[in-house]
């Protein structure tokens, strides 16, 4: 079992659902993410999804696409994800997991990424512009112990819901919205419902367009952890100490939002 699906059984066990955050690598500055994240840790989060900056992040939102044009202006690359990978994972022993697109991976090589990544304390991954239909020429080129999660949406279907689960591995990553990162939060809850019912090998995690402990409240029950990654990139663009302790205190009380009563 992955070290992902064991985290999530131990915390559901203890009545806690979890709170995985998302943080674009290398923002807001190179020299402050390791430490940034780890506070981020501290302060509450169960799982750090390192996100590998790209040009053109097709399903980001402004706050994300901007802190992606940030990091790669600070030159930041993908080795970089892995050197703070390796000393996040020194530190802490939460699970981390890469978050990026196909393009960079491809360019760098599919097998040298995975290696690297299992190297340098990595858990798992998600790539969202990799289709079902292009999982097979994608990941079974490789041999990974890491687990690769794959996402669903309100629109999906319930037999590529069902492939989904099956090829999916840690958790399922439930998009609550038609759109982009950073909108507001509008759950079908019927829809979530039906896609809750048919996952039946994995954990569900949801994400997009929550940012509140409001939001966490309404949506927990449907759900084993919510994702959270626009709200807290904007509190920290300015990178000084006050930012960094309102996202703190953020990640703290949408974490007490995820306990069960």
């Amino acid at each position: 079992m992955s070290e992902i699906r064991n985290y999530i059984d131990s915390s559901l066990a203890l009545k806690e659902k979890i709170l995985s955050v998302f943080l674009t690598a290398g923002y807001p500055s190179k020299n402050d993410y390791v430490d940034i994240c780890l506070s981020i840790l501290d302060a509450g989060a169960d799982f750090l999804e390192v996100g590998i900056p790209f040009s053109d992040p097709l399903a980001d939102g402004s706050v994300i696409q901007a802190s992606s044009e940030k990091a790669i202006s600070n030159g930041i690359s993908i080795d970089n994800v892995f050197q703070f990978s390796n000393s996040i994972s020194r530190r802490n022993s939460k699970p981390i997991i890469a978050m990026g697109y196909a393009n960079p991976i491809l360019n760098y090589g599919v097998e040298s990424f995975f290696i690297k990544a299992a190297d340098n304390g990595i858990s798992g991954v998600i790539i969202p512009d990799v289709p079902l239909e292009e999982y097979e020429f994608f990941y079974n080129q490789i041999k990974t112990k890491l687990d690769i999660v794959l996402l669903t949406t309100p629109t999906t279907s319930s037999n590529r819901i069902v492939d989904i689960d099956n090829k999916s591995s840690g958790f399922v990553y439930y998009v609550t919205l038609k759109g982009v990162t950073g909108q507001s939060i509008l759950i079908d809850t019927n829809k979530l419902k039906s896609t809750r019912e048919l996952i039946r090998k994995n954990h569900l995690l949801a994400g997009f367009g929550i940012s509140s402990p409001s939001d966490v409240h309404s949506i927990l029950e449907h759900v084993d952890g919510v994702i959270v990654g626009s709200r807290i990139i904007k509190e920290i663009e300015d990178g000084n100490t006050k930012a960094i302790d309102k996202a703190l205190k953020l990640v703290s009380d949408m974490k007490f939002a995820c306990k069960v009563e």
